[in-house]
């Protein structure tokens, strides 16, 4: 008897070792990705000068930590951009996420950090890459990740210190 209950307690454990849960996870990805294709008519006014010409991609991925409730407690993001199709030389001065709806200016929530002179589109195009940024507050990473559509990302340029190139957030995971 004692080696039944043996045997039976060592399949039960082996069996409970091998299983696996085919469920799906109710907590969404760790890092998020959203990306923004950027032109110069997206801006609100649009853009009609020289600079009208260019376009571009920006892909942002947070890297979140949660609390057991799913809750974001901390986070930093990556931006990557890239731009073409700009006048040789453009300088790009600074870059950021503002909270609006397409067509719509919005106040600016998480910044890259870029800084003036730090980018040139020699040959009219070029990218950077920001990494490690944490936002002003947290809470914004939860805003986007709930209502992309309701944030833009945009570059701005000498020529156009408001914007040159915008584009709204799109959630990819």
């Amino acid at each position: 008897m004692k080696r039944l209950t043996v045997l039976v307690a060592a399949i039960a454990i082996g069996t409970a070792a091998c299983s696996s849960s085919n469920s799906p996870s109710n907590n969404p990805p760790t890092k998020p990705t959203f990306t923004a294709t950027l032109s110069p008519a997206n801006e609100v006014p649009p853009v009609g000068n020289a600079e009208s010409t260019g376009s571009g991609t920006a892909t942002i991925t947070f890297d979140v930590t949660k609390d057991s409730a799913g809750n974001i407690t901390s986070g930093t993001a990556t931006f990557v951009v890239t731009l073409t199709g700009f006048p040789a030389g453009t300088p790009i001065n600074i870059s950021h996420i503002h909270q609006a709806a397409a067509g719509s200016n919005g106040s600016i929530v998480f910044s890259t950090s870029l800084a003036a002179g730090e980018v040139t589109l020699a040959n009219g195009s070029g990218s950077f890459t920001k990494s490690g940024i944490a936002p002003p507050d947290v809470a914004v990473l939860q805003q986007i990740i709930n209502n992309p559509a309701g944030f833009y990302f945009n570059v701005h340029s000498t020529l156009n210190p408001g914007g040159v190139a915008r584009g709204q957030l799109v959630k990819v995971q």
